[in-house]
């Protein structure tokens, strides 16, 4: 291997620090390929809200990728850079409250605060898609789906903090209730 491909020490101790990661049981996590153009290394995982696995029961999902420039990038103001996306769908009431936008990016916000994740520079977009059906499709009712955007440059190379807000804020746009504080979740052996 060169020495332009070798792996920084600084990438490497972010990546061991999401190693091991299960967040809660109905929140499934894979890693996928990453993004290549925007920075010289980069890791992506998906995540996936569904309670039993079967593709009827999805509630959301969402994507993590952390981005890597050793010559760090002025946007960033850092070498490092976080980038999330969760969307899922919402009750149908939801889609006209005007203040749903600022509702999900404060999960966001306290989901990187309840998780102890330090961050600056956060940027984003919340969106809501209001779809209504018609001709054949009117047996299904209309959806509402939220996406929330963002990124933010950690602070710190222990990335686990930023890893469980994300899927707090995943599981939180999906519909789950928050797990207790203090209380370990179970998991079901497969």
């Amino acid at each position: 291997m060169s020495a332009e491909r070798r792996v920084p020490a600084d990438f490497e101790a972010a990546l061991l620090s999401l190693r091991g990661h299960r967040p809660r049981p109905e929140f499934r996590l894979e890693e996928v390929p990453p993004p290549t153009r925007i920075a010289p290394f980069a890791l992506a995982l998906t995540g996936e809200v569904n309670p039993t696995g079967d593709p009827d029961d999805h509630l959301g999902g969402g994507r993590f990728v952390v981005l890597y420039d050793p010559d760090g990038q002025p946007a960033w103001n850092g070498e490092f850079r976080v980038i999330v996306m969760a969307r899922a769908q919402l009750e149908p009431e939801l889609g006209s409250d005007p203040l749903l936008g600022e509702v999900g990016w404060t999960w966001l916000t306290d989901a990187l605060a309840a998780e102890g994740a330090p961050y600056h520079s956060l940027s984003g977009t919340v969106t809501r898609a209001l779809s209504e059906t018609f001709g054949g499709l009117e047996l299904r009712s209309g959806t509402v789906d939220i996406e929330i955007r963002a990124s933010w440059t950690p602070a710190a190379l222990d990335l686990a903090p930023h890893l469980r807000a994300w899927a707090l804020l995943t599981c939180q746009a999906a519909g789950l209730p928050p797990a207790p504080y203090n209380v370990s979740t179970l998991y079901r052996n497969r």
